[in-house]
């Protein structure tokens, strides 16, 4: 699993752009900035709708002022519901990156797969935080279970920046 101090790993991710879906190499946006990425089990998941991703809009202008270039999140969905959840809960119009790891090759190469068959989610990511500087993981928060979200909250992350 990554940790504190390790650079990000070499992967794609997709979001949906005006011409499709358009491919997004994390170690690009990562170089020479400074960003907060959150990643969540589901798009659409009660505790990831109704509480991971608000507490990243209420915080925004706080990551902002703490020097964040940027807020992704990242989720084991499409880049079409990624759109679509981005623009359900507001975070794509607060200014947030929403950002598809549809084949888990992020998640896999950090070491935050998570699979609940019970409940249809295969190939998902374990609820975590984390601040990376220049492609150098910082920051790094992980929730104990899936259904818990504090110390991976907006709140949480930016408590210690």
């Amino acid at each position: 699993m990554i940790s504190v101090g390790d650079k990000l790993p070499e992967a794609t991710l997709t979001r949906l752009g005006a011409e499709g879906p358009e491919a997004v190499a994390i170690q690009d946006l990562a170089k020479g900035r400074k960003l907060a990425i959150f990643a969540v089990p589901g798009a659409f998941t009660p505790t990831c709708h109704s509480a991971h991703v608000p507490s990243f809009i209420r915080t925004k202008d706080q990551f902002a002022a703490k020097g964040v270039d940027e807020i992704i999140c990242i989720s084991g969905n499409d880049p079409f519901v990624m759109k679509a959840w981005g623009e359900a809960t507001g975070a794509t119009e607060a200014g947030i990156t929403m950002l598809a790891d549809a084949e888990c090759s992020f998640t896999d190469a950090i070491g935050m797969r998570f699979d609940a068959p019970p409940a249809g989610l295969i190939g998902r990511s374990k609820r975590y935080a984390m601040i990376v500087e220049d492609g150098e993981v910082k920051i790094l928060h992980l929730e104990e279970s899936p259904g818990t979200c504090e110390v991976s909250a907006g709140e949480g992350l930016l408590d210690a920046l």
